[in-house]
């Protein structure tokens, strides 16, 4: 073998990954602009806002409240170890708000929603709807792409508000009800200890991460392959993008609002 293939190898990765970035950029800023500009399409948006916002509350809210729970079981187990039972309030509001509340809101979303997407716009390439749409003279980008964006970058920062709500609330039945905490004392701690940037901060993660997955979903359902085939590789696609994005997105997002 000659020894030049490895550094071979290793281009063609290269190369590969610059290609896609550069597709999914081309991509994100031609949807973008299509949310600004008219038509607008009332129905498709209203449909997306609700299978995006509406219909994901329940599994939003359910990841949520169990997190939260858990979350205050571990801290007070933890925090007996060193004398320190008394910081679950303030570990709990402050762990779902910056961290746990927006990752598995958007983990959620991108499980939820993103393969839906995907899965729904590759089934209309595969059966020439998206063709039929363009034959008819309207953009499958305005159509079927910004619609599902808006909803996402509109939606899924309510989907964190209401989930760390939810998460917060768990913590406090569970230590309220089994850790013997103080149910005033404990709200009290949980408000004074939020600071406005940590609000501010779960929300444009929300706003991320909701755009992020509707961009892998249709991204992903748009370039997908014909047959059956594809669309199953679309999906999986875009959910495992849609997931690695969203961490990423996290860690750059946490270090610019709380670098030291």
């Amino acid at each position: 073998m000659s020894l030049t293939a490895p550094l071979a190898l290793i281009g063609r990765i290269t190369l590969g990954l610059l290609a896609a970035v550069g597709r999914v950029s081309i991509f994100t800023g031609r949807a973008a602009s299509h949310i600004l500009r008219p038509p607008f399409y009332p129905r498709e948006i209203l449909s997306a806002f609700i299978g995006i916002g509406w219909l994901s509350l329940p599994v939003v809210g359910l990841t949520a409240v169990f997190t939260g729970a858990a979350l205050a079981l571990q801290i007070y187990s933890g925090g007996a170890r060193f004398n320190a039972e008394a910081v679950v309030p303030q570990i709990v509001a402050i762990g779902m708000v910056r961290e746990l509340g927006p990752v598995l809101v958007g983990l959620m979303i991108a499980a939820r929603v993103t393969s839906s997407i995907a899965a729904e716009i590759a089934t209309m390439k595969v059966t020439e709807q998206i063709d039929a749409l363009t034959t008819l003279s309207t953009n499958p980008m305005k159509y079927l792409v910004a619609p599902r964006l808006l909803a996402a970058l509109v939606t899924v920062p309510l989907l964190v508000g209401v989930g760390d709500i939810i998460g917060i609330f768990g913590g406090y039945t569970v230590a309220t009800s089994s850790l013997g905490f103080n149910p005033g004392s404990y709200l009290t701690n949980t408000v004074n200890f939020l600071e406005p940037l940590d609000v501010i901060s779960s929300l444009a993660k929300g706003c991320a991460f909701g755009g992020i997955s509707a961009l892998m979903g249709c991204y992903y359902g748009m370039a997908s392959g014909r047959g059956a085939q594809g669309v199953g590789t679309a999906t999986k696609g875009s959910v495992e993008a849609a997931a690695v994005l969203i961490l990423a997105a996290n860690f750059l997002l946490t270090g610019a609002f709380f670098s030291v």
